[in-house]
């Protein structure tokens, strides 16, 4: 049992289970809130489309471990920009029970970072 791949295991099942998530309820419930938001903010309403590259795709990928550090690149961009169009006003809040208000957004941001670093591990589709 190689300890450090199997972290590497365990982490891209979190990133990418729970972010799958996210995505799969933009795909029941559409992605009118992200192209309202590039709007306001002065960017392409096509753009939002890229919302289900990050959360649909990307996390597929990393749950098969095929090409994880690229595809866990793509998850960093996407919540980075995710927290510049709609968490950026509560960036020194906290939540209602006591919470950073940015503790979900940037677990999936700094994860995905980890990811980037890491690699897939030995237990993946391709080792990277």
């Amino acid at each position: 049992m190689d300890s450090q791949s199997i972290g590497k295991l365990l982490l891209r099942i979190m990133v990418g289970g729970l972010l799958l998530f996210h995505g799969i309820d933009k795909i029941l419930h559409g992605i009118g809130f992200v192209e309202s938001l590039m709007k306001v903010h002065g960017l392409p309403e096509q753009a939002a489309f890229g919302v289900y590259i990050g959360e649909v795709l990307a996390p597929v990928m990393l749950l098969l471990g095929w090409r994880s550090r690229w595809w866990a690149g793509i998850i960093a961009f996407n919540m980075a920009a995710a927290i510049y169009l709609v968490h950026l006003k509560s960036i020194l809040t906290l939540g209602a029970h006591g919470s950073w208000a940015l503790e979900t957004p940037a677990l999936f941001l700094m994860s995905a970072l980890a990811i980037m670093f890491l690699g897939s591990g030995r237990y993946a589709v391709s080792k990277d």
